[in-house]
């Protein structure tokens, strides 16, 4: 099962026990060596990552003495690893009494706490539990936590929600609205988080800001990964899996002392390659969702006392190669819009393909291709190509009554894309590229003192800097075209004039033949803060918990657009965009060369009339030749839209706090209710909209919550509850923001809007939240949790218009209000049930059996909430059934998600959607080596 179990971090807090530990001057030295970064602290491994239903089929085997060895031997090597508290266990009961469970403890306040002393909302899922149904990645970790959801996306559009905001808007310069922290490091780029997660001890998710426990801010909350840590018993696992779509999984992790009580590691690594559900018709060979990852992770523990310690990690996933981009499934464009006026678009994707160009060209048609679901037929679509690599370093050293830790991490990472539009025809050409190169510097420096006082308290110094594609000016074209788009993107009135003759056609296929354009940004932020949190001991039942952090964030943003390449028809260009010169020639409305062209504008025109008409001069050509090439000169200009030169955002500096403060009180040893007040800001954005500097405003979220933890029935009965509100001021995500260049290109008279983004002036989320385990039946556990999350837009003016509706409307009025509606993404109601059965049989094995269930209502996928863009209510189920050694040295699985074969799409809109990921079924052999 997957044991998920709602837990509370108390702020601060340090145990004090003998740990080995290496001295922070020794390491000093060597750390010039290393690459940057670690783990998180080694003497925080959880004490148990085992789910319920294992203790249980324990149990029954405590009556075997080389059982009880076994277990023995496993808990001594957990403590080898690092130096932890273990919670209280009840006394094994008979095979058909309910088990207790024990004291859950959450380690992302730094030291351990215990479940239902804490004051804050979270959750716990444990590595061996993801790893029962085959879960790897932040999607199967959001499956069976509450309240929590992805975004489904490539690696670059990929965000998280908690609490249903965050989910919807990602951008280069944006933070992320919810963290990701593997291993005591913060990934302060939403899709460093896409990647698979492996060899993994926990995972913790962590409701409302964060941030006044060190680390970077995330003031939605925090998703907390940790990897298991090198031991000085020597052991490795594996784990190998084949299924559907020639699927195959392999992991294998281990490790032991490499210096007897001084020094040990641990090694991880995984191969994941697999084809994907939908078949490209135009290459057979190409296969979208298709995974192709190998990952690996080597870490040291150098334990040289009992005072000191110090764990470096390397980590890294070489270039792979996926499909995951233009598995778009197409849909008929309405005919009418929202006021029932008809559509009287003329350049949809239906009046294009019935173009002669198109139909002359092969069998290909909009009815039976291009509508056609289960499958997709592009010629130009390339792989996804991403990598990621990191290293990390952490030095622990008590001294006396206190700890100092100093944490230092790296991070890189990449991402390139080009695109099709979706059909096999030469039009986009290295379309929609993206070249982004991340990465990420950290140091934080920590103090905590020892618990048992009147007061216990951490504080510390963090540093951060990022750079995302900083250097890569001259980096690939993020937009092209080919021979085909000219027929594409004209006109009705357009294409029937050009598709009149030879030279008409001519101009089609040379108007955007080989255009490149380029977009290049160069961002940098840097975040400077100090924190500090402390528990006040008012008396034995009651505690406060406080906390501040001052964050300074600066932040830059230099951007371009300019064309990369001209391709074959650079005499075609307009002759200036936005203040740009780009050697074209200048008419009037009459299409007649104007006076004030220079000499070489005016050898250009004529260039034009030779190379197309066979004309010598510009001004020899007939009204309808100079119409033509208009109109070849318009298609090209609509395509090339907006260039600037070098403009940077208006820079960012801003002094952002976070506080906590929360009171919790022990109404008995099995009861605690609390009361928490949070505050937590998100840094602004620097960007620029169409060479114009547009910044987004820093989101502000102060979050209150009453909770109560209780353990019921015998401790078999784990119940913890929550009531919250959320009043969240300039929620960043896209919205229409008034566009200068656009209003002054039109006359300046009516402004014109784009959608970008920008702030919502005031979001509301308030809710209920449950989550529980139950154990009172003989080999059987079982998890859930349940919301209800109604988040609204108390305030938003500026949404853009939806696409249904009409665009005479949407000329008068470019925005709406949309306050009081849903905010986009999130579902009002969510809820995940699993169970796991796991019993004896035969000589010394066990069967065992589990399903996850997660359900959400129905939400809309779209900023702009269109109607069409309704996602209904939908819930996936992933299934196991196996059987294996009692030992757990060798376990078969059959493992089967989405087992209902759910087909909800990830997102749509009135002609278009994503599809759900299919069904998919394998077999998994895990064991343990040596």
């Amino acid at each position: 099962m997957h044991s998920v179990i709602n837990t509370e971090v108390r702020i601060g807090r340090f145990r004090h026990s003998p740990s080995r530990l290496f001295p922070i001057s020794a390491l000093a030295a060597g750390l010039a060596m290393m690459l940057p970064g670690l783990s998180s602290a080694a003497e925080t491994v959880a004490a148990d990552t085992r789910s319920v239903a294992d203790i249980q089929a324990e149990i029954d085997r405590l009556k075997q003495a080389v059982e009880a060895n076994q277990r023995a031997l496993a808990a001594k090597g957990a403590a080898d690893a690092a130096p932890k508290e273990e919670a209280p266990v009840a006394a094994a009961p008979t095979a058909d009494q309910p088990k207790q469970l024990k004291k859950v403890r959450v380690k992302a306040a730094k030291p351990l706490a215990a479940l239902k002393d804490v004051p804050s909302s979270s959750s716990v899922v444990t590595g061996a539990d993801l790893a029962a149904q085959a879960g790897a990645d932040l999607g199967a970790i959001t499956k069976r936590t509450a309240n929590v959801s992805r975004n489904a996306g490539n690696s670059r559009t990929y965000s998280l929600s908690i609490r249903g905001l965050g989910k919807v808007t990602q951008t280069e310069a944006q933070d992320p609205s919810v963290g990701v922290v593997v291993d005591g490091v913060f990934y302060a780029f939403n899709p460093l988080g896409s990647f698979d997660f492996y060899d993994i001890d926990k995972v913790e998710v962590l409701r409302g800001p964060q941030g006044t426990q060190g680390g970077k801010t995330a003031d939605m909350g925090d998703i907390i990964v940790t990897t298991r840590k090198p031991s000085f018993t020597p052991g490795a696992d594996y784990s190998l899996a084949f299924g559907e779509n020639k699927t195959i999984i392999a992991t294998l992790g281990g490790g032991g002392p490499v210096i007897d009580d001084l020094l040990a590691w641990r090694g991880s690594l995984v191969v994941n390659k697999g084809d994907g559900d939908i078949k490209n018709r135009y290459n057979p060979d190409q296969t979208f969702y298709s995974t192709d990852r190998v990952a690996g992770r080597v870490s040291f523990l150098l334990r040289p006392s009992d005072s000191v310690n110090a764990l470096v990690s390397v980590d890294s996933q070489p270039k792979g190669f996926e499909n995951y981009n233009a598995s778009t499934f197409y849909k008929p464009t309405p005919t009418q819009y929202s006021d029932g006026k008809p559509n009287t678009l003329t350049t949809d994707a239906s009046t294009r393909l019935a173009r002669s160009w198109f139909t002359q060209q092969g069998s290909y048609s909009y009815l039976g291709d291009y509508l056609r679901n289960g499958s997709v037929n592009v010629d130009a679509q390339l792989p996804l190509i991403t990598y990621t690599n990191g290293a990390s370093a952490q030095v622990n050293w008590t001294l006396g009554d206190y700890q100092l830790s100093s944490i230092t991490a790296y991070r890189s990472y990449h991402f390139d894309a080009r695109n099709d539009e979706g059909t096999p025809f030469d039009i986009s050409v290295q379309g929609g590229g993206k070249d982004d190169k991340y990465q990420q510097t950290s140091q934080e420096f920590r103090v905590g003192s020892q618990v048992g006082k009147f007061v216990d308290y951490q504080a510390g110094l963090y540093l951060f800097r990022n750079t995302i594609g900083y250097g890569t000016e001259l980096s690939s074209p993020t937009s092209g075209w080919g021979s085909d788009a000219g027929a594409w993107f004209a006109t009705t009135a357009q294409y029937n004039r050009l598709d009149t003759d030879g030279n008409g056609r001519y101009l089609l296929t040379e108007s955007l033949n080989g255009l490149a354009k380029n977009q290049p940004q160069s961002i940098k932020n840097v975040s400077e803060a100090v924190y500090a949190s402390a528990n006040w001991h008012l008396s034995d039942p009651l505690t406060l918990t406080t906390g501040v952090r001052i964050t300074r964030e600066n932040r830059t943003n230099t951007t371009s657009s300019f064309i990369s390449d001209n391709g074959v028809a650079p005499e075609l260009n307009p002759d200036v965009v936005n203040g740009v010169s780009l050697g074209g020639f200048t008419v009037d409305s009459t299409n007649q060369l104007v006076a004030s062209n220079t000499a070489e504008q005016l050898a250009v025109a004529n260039a034009a009339a030779l190379k197309y008409f066979n004309v010598a001069s510009y001004g020899d050509l007939s009204t309808a030749q100079k119409q033509q090439l208009a109109d070849a000169r318009a298609i090209r200009k609509g395509q090339i839209g907006v260039v600037w030169g070098p403009v940077s955002a208006q820079s960012i500096h801003k002094i952002q706090p976070s506080y906590v403060f929360s009171p919790s009180y022990k109404l008995n040893k099995n009861q605690t209710a609390y009361i928490s007040y949070q505050h937590g800001e998100k840094a602004g954005i620097a960007q620029v909209i169409n060479g114009t500097s547009q910044n987004a405003k820093p989101e502000k979220n102060n979050a209150y919550e009453l909770g109560l933890k209780s353990a019921l029935l015998n401790n078999t009965l784990l119940l913890n509850t929550d009531m919250f509100l959320n009043n969240i001021t300039n929620y960043q995500q896209g919205v229409n923001v008034l566009d200068p260049y656009s209003t002054a290109a039109q006359g300046g008279i009516t402004p014109v809007y784009v959608s970008a983004t920008g702030n919502v002036p005031k979001v509301q989320v308030k809710g209920l939240e449950l989550d529980g385990t139950y154990t009172g039946i003989p080999y059987t556990s079982i998890r859930f949790s349940a919301a209800y999350n109604d988040a609204v837009y108390k305030k938003f003016p500026n949404s853009a218009q939806p696409v249904e509706f009409d665009p005479a409307l949407i000329a008068t009025q470019p925005t709406r209000d949309v306050s009081g509606q849903q905010v986009a993404g999130s579902s009002k109601y969510t809820f995940n049930i699993g169970a796991e059965y796991r019993v004896p049989v035969f000589a010394r094995k066990e069967f065992h059996t589990s399903f996850n269930t997660n359900y959400a209502s129905h939400y809309n996928s779209d900023i702009a909430l269109s109607s069409y863009a309704e996602i209904p209510n939908n819930s996936i189920t992933d299934f196991a059934i196996g059987i294996g050694r009692a030992d757990r040295t060798f376990d078969v699985n059959v493992v089967v998600k989405n087992l209902f074969d759910d087909r909800t799409p990830q997102s749509q809109t009135w002609n278009s959607l994503v599809p759900a990921v299919y069904q998919w079924y394998g077999i998994v052999f895990t064991g343990k080596l040596g």
